[in-house]
């Protein structure tokens, strides 16, 4: 009879089985959402105060992005454990390590964990937790947006929600709006109030990125999506027509940073992004820039994006998240 795994062996595991990789980019998300929040015209205290209340306030806020990225990576692994069987049979369902049972007792936890804490999110004047339990609906932002974002990765995975993965285009898009445009505009919840086009003017730059850059996974997991009715776009399109649609999301959305810079508001006057506008500008075009060279990787020779498990384009969508996310924050700190 095998000796039964340490709690240390079982942590490391189920720690492994959130792919811990991909939760660095939503954690940076939300912490530059609200630091961008903090550095912008639309900060809701007056005297710009950088407090012990704020940083503890945007520390829960990113551990629960964290923990809700963790929960839709089990939740996924769950809904395509016979993907996984044929593309990636080495993870901890397929091969047997951790059972399907305790798979979704760990998803439920995750969820849990993610969401209920984010009722404390409340943003200026509450600055005691206790002003914070109590606080007005209206003034509880954050947690409604995690719901919905909770909700979309259901509709993303889940059949009974709708598994929109099996539908091409639609899969981006409940890719897109909680990992690009709620990301951003929950991390601003987490220090001023969504109620501003800012926000969702910066959180719609990052959704039109990842509407067409989150297809650049989907070609190497081509032969086990299509035996298990999961139409991506490389298969509903062909792996290089799907490559043509791409390529453009790895450049023209940065070109709205400039835009947004210089262009006027319309319901507030002023600049649409109150940060500093040549650093938004030249954050812009250096990413359109960098997005361009992504893009020629790809259409150089489309069929790689097939043959390789990890193409450089999917190296290069998550460092030039983080580097997106870096220089909004500095662009408003600064």
């Amino acid at each position: 009879m095998s000796a039964r795994p340490s709690f240390a062996a079982r942590a490391r595991l189920y720690f492994a089985f959130t792919r811990p990789f991909t939760l660095l980019p939503p954690t940076f998300g939300v912490v530059s959402g609200a630091l961008t929040a903090f550095g912008s015209a639309h900060n809701p205290d007056p005297g710009r105060r950088f407090t012990a209340a704020v940083v503890l306030t945007i520390a829960l806020g990113s551990l629960c992005a964290a923990l809700l990225n963790a929960a839709s990576n089990v939740l996924n692994q769950i809904h395509d454990l016979e993907i996984d069987r044929r593309n990636k049979p080495a993870r901890p369902l397929p091969s047997g390590t951790i059972s399907l049972e305790a798979s979704r007792r760990f998803a439920l936890l995750l969820y849990v964990l993610a969401i209920v804490p984010t009722w404390l999110v409340v943003v200026y004047p509450y600055t005691e937790w206790g002003a914070r339990l109590t606080a007005p609906l209206a003034a509880h932002e954050c947690f409604f947006i995690y719901l919905a974002g909770m909700i979309l990765t259901l509709v993303y995975s889940d059949p009974k929600w709708g598994r929109t993965k099996r539908f091409g285009l639609w899969a981006n898009v409940t890719i897109a709006v909680p990992r690009g445009c709620l990301l951003k505009v929950a991390g601003w919840s987490m220090v001023g109030s969504v109620m501003h086009l800012e926000p969702w003017f910066i959180g719609a730059i990052f959704m039109l990125f990842l509407l067409g850059a989150t297809t650049s996974k989907d070609f190497s997991d081509m032969e086990g999506d299509a035996a298990h009715g999961c139409r991506t776009l490389p298969i509903r399109w062909g792996v290089e027509r799907a490559a043509r649609f791409v390529a453009p999301f790895f450049v023209l959305p940065w070109l709205l940073l400039p835009v947004g810079a210089f262009l006027h508001d319309p319901f507030e006057g002023g600049p649409i992004l109150t940060g500093r506008p040549i650093l938004l500008a030249l954050l812009g075009l250096g990413l359109s820039i960098w997005g361009g060279w992504t893009a020629r990787l790809i259409l150089r020779d489309p069929g790689s994006l097939a043959r390789s498990e990890n193409h450089p384009s999917w190296k290069h969508m998550y460092l030039m998240m983080m580097c997106a996310q870096i220089g909004f924050a500095l662009a408003y700190l600064i």
